[in-house]
This record gives structure tokens, C-alpha cells and sequence, in this order.
């Protein structure tokens, strides 16, 4: 019986579903209660010959069945709303610090460990907080209370009772720092595992063309076998607290029933008998929902480690207001990336005057894609300012920056979902006239006009029924919907033809645009050239 403290903690924001189900489990154990006390004192009337009371009281064990019945039904209903309850505000928790994290938290992260810890991670608590903890609250109220009531019955009969309870709570104790090393051990394969084959599926491609299909799945079925053997070893020690919890539940109750059967009266043995029953019913339940949540055990690192991460920069601004075609002014910037040991910018000092167009050029790694991402406050300088309108981005709250500032990237991440609700990213109540102004400007209309239903067809991950001018033709579109004063186009011609320059150029009018480029014909459409290399300004060409 392992309640760690941080599912503590984390189980104070579903404090409500958790409090549901400990009262129906307790009501449910106390109706099993009841039934029982009913039927052991029907059989003692039987014994003494009073018929008419044994009937009357085998009537009232019917009604406590009726509605222990009706209970039951109660307690499993609301396990299910409380399971989904808890999932959906540990996932929302859970997401939504991740957006604080941002992407620099993301970079240096497996992706399929967040993945396995947002799924499997938050399915195996529900069962911990619907189940588990609910019924731990029960076992300790319910045998407690029984084998106090039953010391007015039978004292020698409670107190075997009571030394079987405590033994099968304390005794097992005993091996939960091993499953739980296991435990931790186990999830920590099954994450990484969960990762290996996330990221075989998103590199089948590649790993077809180089003939490395079964090369890695020889390794997968590998650490799969060793996962098996991991889950394995878990599993008999707990086969072997199972087997102990077993062996004193069968010894308390057969001891109980020894002690009875030199009671005075029937209505004693008959009680004892009953309440053994009932007072391992619930260490019984324990130990089921002690398997159904255990994964919510395990798992727990991983969304503690998701937690308790820091944010890469705080959010600490004040403004909320960012002015229209503000200029961009970076001041000595220097940044040196954690863990490097070299600045990957230093001393950088430019500026991008309001409504114009400045390109960064230069090879790669010297710095073009950095200072893009430290004007987004995904990264804050080691020393230096960036201003935008004058304004220090720090000064600004996070929302106000990243809502001013439109970004039109290399790889263009578009979601499994229609055209229309892929361009309402930028602005959720964008009518349809302005989806469809958007995408004209972005010369993207004709071709959405021309898939099976317009801007309700369905994409497919990362869009990957459109081409890769397609695909950047939308991302411009769904930038002008955004109406941001400040662009950032990040390699933005990769996916380059005339009809995608025709919408470059439409994005950047009246806007402040950085724009990091290596071919010439879009060099040239800028106001000003900044060539970078290892991480400095080598020259400003206007």
C-alpha cells in the first residue's frame, strides 16, 4: 500500500471526484455491513426458534441488498466521471505547462517520452486517484471500525481479527521499496521504448530508403523482451505479497471462527463469522485497486519531472500593448545556448527600422535562427536587449510578444484537421470571408478552392497531402489572418515558386519582417542584408 506524495499533491486539485468515491465506498462497505449483521441475526433467531423475527429480519437484509445494488451502480458511475474529471485536469495541468515551457523545453526532450507521459502516464493515475486512494481510505475506516464493534461481542475473537488486519496492512510493507524501484525501473523501459517506436514511425520513410527496417526492429523486439523480463520480475514480488496478504486474511478469519465457537450464544458466532468476512472485504478490494493503479505509481516521475521543470524564461512583463510596424532593435546580444560551451551569438548589435524588411544571411550555424528565436523570447540573452518598439521584450508579457509577432518557418507544422481550422490557429473568430481574404493575399484560394471540399477538407498529419509550396502558401495565409505587426520568415522559400513569392510579398507589406534567407532573389527584395558568421555581424548592407 504505497500513497506516494506527490500524487498527494497532485490530487488536491481533484479533491471533489476523490471525496465522491471514498463516500460511496463507504457507503457501499457499510451496506455489505449491514446485510451481513442482518443475516447473522436471522440465523440466531432460527437457532432460538423465533421464525417470525428471522423473516422479518432476512426481509430487511433483502431491501439493504436492493440497495447496496443501487449503490454499487452509484459508485462505478461516479468512478467513471471522476476517472475522466482527473484525466482531463491532470492532461490540462499538464499541458498548459508545457506551453509555459515552450519549445526550447521540447528540444532537449524525447518526444515520445512526453507523449507516453501525457497518455499512458495520465490513463494509469485515474485508476490511483478514482480507485486506489478512495478504497485505502475505506480500509482503514472499515476493519477499524468492525473489530471495535466486535470487541462488545466476542473480545478474544476481535482481537485474533484485529492482529490478522494489522499484519496484512504492515507485512507487505515491507517489499514496496523494491516494486517501487521495479516500478520506476518498468516505466522508465516502457517510456523509452514508447519513444524508440514513435520515432520508427515518423522515420519509416528514411529508414526504408537506407534498408534499416530490420535492423531496428531486431533492437525494438530487444529492449520489448527486456521490458518483458523487467515486468516479469515485478510481477513476482508481488505474487508474493499477494500470497502473504492471502495467507493472514485465511489464518485471521479461521482464527476468528476458533475463538467463536466457545461464544455463549449463537448471535455471537454468527456475528464473528459475518464480520471476519466483512472486515477483509476491503483489503481484499485494496489489493485489486492496488494493481489497477500501480502504472499511476510508476508514472508519477515522469509527470513530476513535466512539472517541476522551469520555464526557459519567466513571464515577468507588465505591457500588453505592442505598437503598429514597430521597429526591432537588438542591442550587443549574446547567447550561449545551455550546455555549450561557445556563444552561438555574441555582440550582436542591428536594427530592423519600423515597416521595413531586413535579411539575415550567412552559413549554417552562424547564429540567423537564434536570434529569430531569442526576438520570441524562446530564449532570453546572456547579455544585451532586444526592443521592439522601444519596448524591451522582457517588458512585455509573453502573450502580447508571441501575439505581435507572426512566424512563417521552414517547416511548416500543419495539424490533422481541415484548411479552415489550420488558418484559424492565428484567430479562432475569423469569419469566413476573412479566411477566405487571407488566402487569396497568400495566393492559396485556387488550390484550396480545387481539393474535395474547399476549406473543409481534411489534411493529413503535418499536411502531408499538399506540396511543400502548398504547405507554405497556407502558413502565409494563416500569418496575414494573424495580422501581427512584427513577421519573422524563417527560411520561408525553402518550399519556393513565384506564386509562393507573389504572397511573400503581400505578408510583408506594411510589416516589420526579419526575414533569414540564403537565396539571392529573395535577398534582394529586402531593405537591408546583415551578414552574420560564427555568431557575429560581419557587415550591414543596405
Amino acid at each position: 500500500m504505497i500513497v506516494h506524495r506527490r500524487l498527494l499533491q497532485l490530487a488536491d486539485s481533484v479533491k471533489g471526484p476523490i471525496a465522491a468515491c471514498v463516500g460511496l465506498g463507504l457507503a457501499v462497505s457499510a451496506a455489505y455491513v449491514a446485510q451481513a449483521v442482518l443475516v447473522a441475526a436471522a440465523l440466531a433467531a432460527l437457532v432460538r426458534g423465533d421464525a417470525p423475527a428471522a423473516v422479518r429480519l432476512l426481509a430487511w437484509a433483502f431491501a439493504v441488498i436492493a440497495l447496496r445494488a443501487a449503490l454499487l451502480w452509484a459508485r462505478e458511475t461516479v468512478r467513471v466521471w471522476a476517472g475522466a474529471l482527473i484525466r482531463a485536469r491532470l492532461r490540462d495541468r499538464l499541458i498548459v505547462h508545457l506551453s509555459r515551457l515552450g519549445p526550447a523545453h521540447l528540444a532537449g526532450v524525447r518526444t515520445g517520452h512526453v507523449q507516453t507521459t501525457l497518455v499512458d502516464g495520465v490513463e494509469g493515475m485515474d485508476p490511483y486517484f478514482s480507485r486506489y486512494l478512495p478504497q485505502v481510505v475505506v480500509t482503514f475506516c472499515v476493519p477499524v471500525a468492525l473489530v471495535g464493534w466486535l470487541f462488545s461481542v466476542n473480545a478474544a475473537a476481535a482481537t485474533i481479527l484485529g492482529v490478522a488486519v494489522a499484519a496484512v496492512l504492515i507485512i507487505p510493507r515491507f517489499w514496496d521499496a523494491t516494486l517501487l524501484r521495479r516500478g520506476r525501473g518498468r516505466w522508465a523501459a516502457f517510456a523509452e521504448l514508447a519513444a524508440d517506436h514513435l520515432e520508427a514511425m515518423q522515420g519509416m520513410a528514411t529508414l526504408r530508403a537506407f534498408g534499416a527496417v530490420g535492423t531496428l526492429g531486431t533492437r525494438l523486439a530487444g529492449r520489448a523482451h527486456d521490458l518483458y523480463l523487467t515486468t516479469m520480475r515485478q510481477l513476482r514480488i508481488s505474487l508474493v505479497e499477494t500470497g502473504v496478504s492471502a495467507f493472514f486474511i485465511q489464518a485471521g478469519t479461521a482464527g476468528a471462527i476458533l475463538a467463536a465457537t466457545t461464544a455463549g450464544s449463537a448471535w455471537e458466532m454468527f456475528a464473528v463469522l459475518v464480520i471476519a468476512v466483512e472486515c477483509f472485504r476491503p483489503v481484499k478490494n485494496l489489493s485489486e485497486a492496488w494493481h489497477a493503479g500501480y502504472l499511476g505509481i510508476t508514472a508519477v516521475d515522469g509527470v513530476e519531472d513535466l512539472l517541476s521543470a522551469p520555464p526557459t524564461v519567466e513571464d515577468r512583463g507588465t505591457r500588453h500593448d505592442l505598437p503598429s510596424a514597430p521597429a526591432i532593435r537588438f542591442e550587443d546580444v549574446t547567447f550561449t545556448y545551455p550546455g555549450s560551451k561557445s556563444p552561438a551569438v555574441r555582440e550582436v548589435d542591428f536594427t530592423v527600422e519600423a515597416g521595413q524588411t531586413v535579411a539575415l544571411v550567412g552559413p549554417s550555424g552562424a547564429g540567423k535562427s537564434t536570434l529569430a528565436a531569442l526576438l520570441q523570447r524562446h530564449y532570453d540573452p546572456d547579455r544585451g536587449t532586444i526592443s521592439v518598439g522601444g519596448v524591451d521584450v522582457r517588458d512585455l508579457t509573453l502573450d502580447a510578444l508571441r501575439g505581435g509577432v507572426a512566424v512563417v518557418a521552414q517547416d511548416t507544422y500543419l495539424f490533422h484537421g481541415t484548411v479552415a481550422e489550420n488558418l484559424r490557429l492565428a484567430r479562432p473568430d475569423a469569419t469566413d470571408e476573412e479566411l477566405t481574404a487571407a488566402a487569396r493575399l497568400a495566393c492559396a484560394h485556387d488550390f484550396i478552392a480545387e481539393l474535395p471540399d474547399g476549406y473543409d477538407t481534411r489534411l493529413g498529419e503535418r499536411g502531408a497531402t499538399l506540396s511543400g509550396g502548398q504547405r507554405q502558401r497556407l502558413a502565409i495565409a494563416r500569418a496575414l489572418l494573424a495580422d501581427a505587426p512584427v513577421l519573422v520568415l524563417d527560411e520561408a522559400t525553402s518550399h519556393v515558386d513565384a506564386r509562393t513569392e507573389q504572397a511573400l510579398s503581400e505578408v510583408r507589406r506594411g510589416r516589420t519582417c526579419l526575414m533569414i534567407a540564403h537565396r539571392p532573389d529573395t535577398i534582394r527584395q529586402a531593405d537591408r542584408v546583415v551578414a552574420l558568421e560564427n555568431g557575429t555581424v560581419l557587415e550591414t548592407v543596405a
